[in-house]
């Protein structure tokens, strides 16, 4: 009986059943963090640590390593990097390899010195730019390293490679249980709807609200149509990254991924219908249409028991009500916003260079831009600013024109 005493007193909590342990979500504001934070909530997680950029520096490893010994959380998701569309990844490639290797290199190593081995599990997430541009369709895990990458985001894929081989490293070292997962295409509340660093799906909302509002006849989209997308909703990343944290150990990185494709056309009939634009949809055939696939292979997931569960068209719905009440795709003129796009370590979704400017020019101070842009770390890419008040932007309608968008991600 003293055995079977003893073996209960030792026995681990799953994640699911711990919802008392201290979980560390680094970039807690941003379009994945704060979809972590929500699932979290509502499964009644009540010892969350969250801090901002102004909070805690995750460059420094010296407040990193405070901060963990102070804290000592049992569990990590490393949502968190510096972000920024192909304009900032080319102007500051060294900024995208460094911050990132800091970040993750900080993070992972504090959580494997924290005292006493207080971390249990750590969760570091990437992105699909980690596979070779020519990669194999439906993408593999097993595509990682195969070929060269993309030119334009190279910087930030190499430091996210760096991230699940420094997981895997101190697996196999140090006994410290990280995993990596890799997501698809993501959308949802919080993403970027700037009209030119956003992605294909934010993109087409805000073109097609924007002409619906100004009463234009036509929206034009470049090329065909016919290239094919996969979608998640971050709600089901979020849902994701709580299944691998409870039930998953392993080795090799996972892909997260809908499993759905859908054409660029089909998705733009959809946008259209969603956001009620009653005009002409006129596709620029003689613009490119870049990458005819880009589907991620997420049957090692499927087979753990996991599946995406937002239809796209109820995820349009919710995003675009989610843009509607915060503004997101306000018709601002990239003139009047924007005078230089670079990127930052934020969890708004934001370029930090590029809202800096908007805030100087607005003479505000840096303490309550802050406040209002929401600064933290964020893993997607490709994030600026989202949520802003219509009160300070003046706002212009190109009236009778059409609306231009593409090309596609």
């Amino acid at each position: 009986m003293g055995a079977e005493s003893a073996d209960a007193a030792e026995e681990i909590p799953s994640f699911l059943s711990d919802t008392a342990a201290k979980v560390f979500v680094a970039g807690h504001r941003g379009l994945v963090g704060s979809a972590i934070h929500r699932k979290l909530v509502a499964l009644g997680f009540t010892n969350l640590l969250l801090r901002t950029h102004t909070d805690l520096d995750l460059t420094r490893q010296a407040d990193v390593e405070a901060f963990f010994a102070a804290e000592r959380p049992r569990y990590v998701i490393v949502a968190a990097a510096k972000v920024g569309g192909i304009h900032a990844n080319s102007s500051y490639p060294a900024d995208f390899i460094a911050v990132n290797l800091q970040i993750q290199t900080n993070i992972i190593d504090a959580a494997l010195r924290c005292a006493g081995g207080a971390v249990r599990k750590l969760l570091f997430l990437g992105s699909s730019c980690i596979y070779p541009k020519h990669a194999p369709q439906p993408i593999p895990e097993s595509a990682l390293l195969s070929g060269p990458l993309e030119p334009t985001n190279e910087w930030y894929a190499i430091a996210k490679i760096a991230g699940i081989k420094m997981c895997q490293a101190y697996r196999i070292q140090h006994g410290l249980d990280a995993i990596s997962s890799m997501p698809t295409n993501l959308y949802g509340p919080q993403d970027n709807f700037h009209p030119e660093n956003s992605h294909v799906l934010p993109a087409l909302i805000r073109r097609f609200h924007n002409a619906k509002v100004a009463g234009d006849k036509e929206v034009v989209v470049w090329g065909t149509g016919s290239p094919l997308r996969e979608f998640l909703h971050v709600d089901d990343l979020a849902d994701a990254v709580v299944f691998l944290m409870d039930r998953y150990s392993g080795l090799e990185h996972v892909n997260v991924g809908s499993g759905k494709e859908v054409t660029i056309k089909e998705l733009a009939e959809l946008v259209k219908e969603v956001v009620g634009f009653k005009g002409e949809l006129v596709w620029d055939k003689t613009k490119p249409d870049g990458t005819p696939r880009k589907l991620m292979d997420s049957s090692k997931l499927a087979a753990m028991g996991w599946e995406a569960k937002i239809p796209l068209r109820q995820g349009l719905v919710d995003t675009y009500n989610w843009a509607s009440a915060s503004g997101a795709y306000l018709a601002v003129e990239e003139n009047e916003l924007i005078e230089h796009s670079g990127g930052a370590v934020d969890e708004s979704g934001g370029s930090g260079w590029a809202a800096f400017s908007l805030a100087a020019k607005r003479e505000h101070t840096a303490a309550a831009f802050e406040r209002e842009m929401g600064f933290e770390e964020t893993t997607d890419p490709a994030r600026l600013p989202t949520t802003l008040n219509v009160n300070h932007f003046k706002i212009r309608a190109r009236i009778g024109g059409g609306r231009k968008s593409g090309p596609w991600d």
